[in-house]
């Protein structure tokens, strides 16, 4: 069963050693399990709906607290402690458009917000219902979950836009084809969501951004429906697509998506290469990109990522070898880790990676094998659990990305860090952060953040420390000139910043653009803009 505030499968831990519980208390200090509100004491305090009665509409309190929020740290917070700013008044589970379109005019009628509901697992407020604003309706989509339609002659593929990542892919790989979109929410993310926000999966090198994959669509929209018909390319225009590419519920709910997808790759491997110091990591990941290897994923942790991940590996009699082994060959505590994946076909997939441990020993890289791969593959989507596991010790954690042009990277990545490591110094508190690089493009790269610091045992001083972090990083972030978002969406905690980044004419447009869709101002208001 899904964790009602928490991430992932309740039956699913992420365990932690003495020795990598050990480390974290060296870094942040010893810290204190604090018991969370149970949901049964939390149930009782749900206000009553605001809604008139719908057949198509669920007015259940437990339903209604499970779309209260999604998967950020302040969602986090509000939930372990009850301290929940608002709840939906109710729940739709529309199982075809017609009822979409029910739905949609019923929250017409009564003056409702509407917000559409994919997987949940948005970390920046995408779902979140308002506090003082109109009654609101969320719209899960969880039933609109099949395939529609396979053009293997095309390689196109049809799905209702509600089916999460692991059902997309059975259902392509029993066809013999995949996606290849696999971020890591990928347990319970979406493709509409996907598509919503802009998504990236680890990927996304070989197999493209989610722009990329997005061929055509349906969306329903108050105003009535939009088609998006499915080109290879056309010059008639702007490309309506790219409306609703990172639309986040503002213009209408996504019923269909038509998406590109590949014959399941004949080969796939994922290898470790440590380099002496982040810099000539850097160096070698962008002739990687630029000279066109072809791999499938670049992954370059900063050292103290690098330290982490081999600390929290859980192969604790095996690191004190791996620690001296590196020391010896001249890998010391600047170490950094790069894992680099390569798919395709047998014939190229060897080629390609013998071209990139060719390339990464330019820059001093030691190529390790598969085992690290292998490991990292086997752990992909188990990784978010830690955040459980984290929690219960007394650790909040979150994450931040942007990106920035090659030679910006460095001074950003380091800026970032600044921020978050120095942010709490005026209550005492330390915070431990660390970087990688998750994405990477011929001219630039995305810098991936991600940041611990202990549970206080107030639920309102621990969102205050959230949101002086935020807030540096985020500064940090524009003063460099980087993007708010490589792929995390907007919603609510980035919309402060976004105008810095559209432009006041940018955000006119932004604006006119949803009064066209939606008159009213219904759906999901106060996301992205």
């Amino acid at each position: 069963m899904r964790r009602w505030n928490g991430w992932g499968d309740d039956s699913i831990h992420y365990p932690l050693s003495e020795i990598a519980q050990q480390y974290l208390k060296e870094r942040l200090g010893e810290a204190q399990s604090i018991a969370d509100m149970p949901i049964e004491a939390l149930l009782p305090q749900i206000p009553k709906s605001r809604l008139p009665k719908h057949p198509l509409v669920n007015y259940d309190p437990r339903q209604r607290l499970l779309h209260a929020c999604g998967q950020s740290l302040p969602d986090w917070i509000a939930l372990r402690s009850g301290r929940i700013a608002a709840y939906p008044d109710g729940v739709a589970y529309p199982a075809s458009e017609v009822e979409v379109r029910q739905v949609l005019a019923y929250a017409q009628q009564v003056g409702a917000a509407v917000i559409p509901y994919g997987g949940g697992t948005s970390v920046v407020g995408h779902i979140n219902p308002l506090p003082d604003s109109a009654p609101t309706l969320t719209v899960d989509l969880s039933r609109l979950n099949k395939l529609l339609h396979l053009d293997p002659v095309s390689q196109l593929a049809e799905f209702e836009a509600g089916v999460k990542g692991p059902d997309l892919e059975s259902q392509l790989n029993a066809q013999g084809y995949t996606l290849g979109h696999f971020p890591q929410s990928f347990e319970l993310s979406t493709l509409g969501g996907w598509i919503a926000t802009r998504s990236s999966g680890q990927q996304s090198l070989y197999y493209g951004r989610i722009e990329a994959l997005f061929a055509g669509g349906h969306l329903e929209t108050p105003r009535g429906n939009l088609d998006l018909p499915s080109f290879p390319a056309s010059a008639a225009g702007p490309d309506l697509r790219h409306l609703i590419l990172g639309s986040e519920g503002r213009l209408g709910i996504l019923t269909r998506a038509v998406v590109r997808i590949r014959p399941l790759p004949e080969a796939e491997h994922f290898y470790g290469v440590f380099f002496p110091h982040w810099e000539g990591g850097i160096q070698a990941v962008r002739a990687l990109v630029q000279e066109g290897i072809g791999l499938s994923m670049l992954r370059l942790s900063n050292a103290e990522e690098t330290q982490s991940i081999l600390a929290l590996s859980g192969k604790d009699r095996l690191l004190p070898w791996i620690e001296r082994g590196l020391s010896w060959l001249g890998y010391h505590s600047t170490r950094c880790l790069l894992i680099f994946g390569v798919t395709g076909r047998k014939a190229s997939v060897g080629r390609n990676a013998r071209q990139a441990i060719a390339i990464c020993r330019r820059w001093g890289g030691l190529f390790t094998g598969s085992i690290i791969g292998k490991q990292w593959r086997k752990s992909r989507f188990l990784t978010p659990y830690l955040r459980n596991t984290l929690w219960e010790l007394g650790y909040a954690t979150d994450t931040l990305e942007t990106a920035v042009p090659w030679f910006k990277i460095e001074e950003t990545a380091q800026a970032i860090l600044n921020a978050l490591s120095n942010g709490l110094q005026g209550s005492d508190e330390r915070v431990w952060a660390f970087a990688h690089l998750s994405h990477v493009y011929r001219d630039g790269a995305s810098i991936y953040a991600t940041y611990l610091f202990r549970r206080s045992g107030d639920p309102y001083t621990d969102l205050a420390r959230w949101q002086t972090l935020k807030k540096a990083a985020s500064q940090a972030i524009l003063a460099q000139g980087g993007t708010i978002s490589h792929q995390h969406g907007v919603g609510l905690d980035h919309a402060p910043y976004l105008t810095n980044e559209k432009g006041e004419l940018g955000m006119t447009t932004l604006r006119a653009i949803c009064q066209a869709f939606d008159p009213q101002g219904i759906l999901n208001p106060s996301k992205l803009i």
